[in-house]
C-alpha cells in the first residue's frame, strides 16, 4: 500500500529481457534508506518487489504482464521514475491509499502553463470514465493528484510546482504515456453495485 507522494525520482540503469522475464535497475537515494530484499517499492506507481540492492541502486524482476499493462516499455537507460516506499503503519498518509496496481495506461494531451500553475489533460482508457470523479483522487505514474475536469474518458489536473520539481512529470510531453490507478474506494463501490444489480 502506497499514499502517491513521490519521494524522489530515480533514473533507469537499465531494463533487459532475460529468461524468466525481465530486469529492471534504477540508480536511487532516498529511497534506498532501511531497504531490504522483498521490499515493496512503486516505481512509476507500480508496486514492484525488491530483488537486490546496492549502496546507489535497486534491481527488480519484471513479469512479462507487468512490462505490457504499464508504460515500463518505454523507460529508457536515463529515463527518471517516480519512487515511493510502501506505507508504514507510523507514517502519514499525505495523499490517498494506492495500491501499486495499474488499472490502465493514459496518455497526455495537455502539459501546460497556465498563469503561475501548470495544467495537465489525460485520456483515459475507453470506459475509463466511470472510475473517475470530480474532486475525487488518481493516482498517475504514481503521483496523488485530484480530478479538477472529466470529460468522457478524458480528465485533468492541476499542478503544484512542488510536484513538478520533485516528479518525473517535469520532462514529461504530450503524447507520453503514464500509468494510470483510479481511486480504490470507487473501485470497491462500483463491484458492490454491480453485484447487486445482477
Amino acid at each position: 500500500m502506497f499514499t502517491g507522494i513521490v519521494e524522489e525520482t530515480g533514473t533507469v540503469a537499465a531494463f533487459t529481457p532475460e529468461a524468466a522475464g525481465w530486469r529492471l535497475r534504477i540508480t536511487a537515494r532516498v529511497t534506498l534508506g532501511g531497504m531490504a530484499v522483498g521490499d515493496s517499492l512503486a516505481v512509476n506507481g507500480c508496486c514492484l518487489t525488491v530483488a537486490r540492492f546496492d549502496a546507489g541502486s535497486v534491481t527488480f524482476d519484471v513479469l512479462e504482464e507487468t512490462r505490457r499493462l504499464t508504460n515500463f516499455p518505454d523507460l529508457a537507460p536515463g529515463a527518471p521514475v517516480n519512487l515511493e516506499r510502501s506505507l508504514r503503519f507510523d507514517g502519514k498518509v499525505g495523499g490517498h491509499f494506492v495500491t501499486g496496481h495499474i488499472d490502465g495506461l493514459g496518455s497526455i494531451r495537455v502539459l501546460e502553463p497556465r498563469g503561475k500553475d501548470w495544467f495537465l489533460r489525460v485520456q483515459a482508457p475507453a470506459g475509463a470514465g466511470r472510475g473517475l470523479v470530480l474532486k475525487g483522487s488518481i493516482a498517475i505514474d504514481g503521483i496523488s493528484l485530484t480530478v479538477a475536469e472529466l470529460g468522457d474518458d478524458t480528465f485533468a489536473v492541476w499542478l503544484i510546482p512542488h510536484t513538478l520539481a520533485t516528479t518525473n512529470l517535469r520532462q514529461k510531453k504530450p503524447g507520453d504515456r503514464v500509468n494510470l490507478e483510479f481511486d480504490l474506494l470507487g473501485k470497491y463501490v462500483e463491484k458492490l453495485l454491480a453485484s447487486r444489480q445482477s
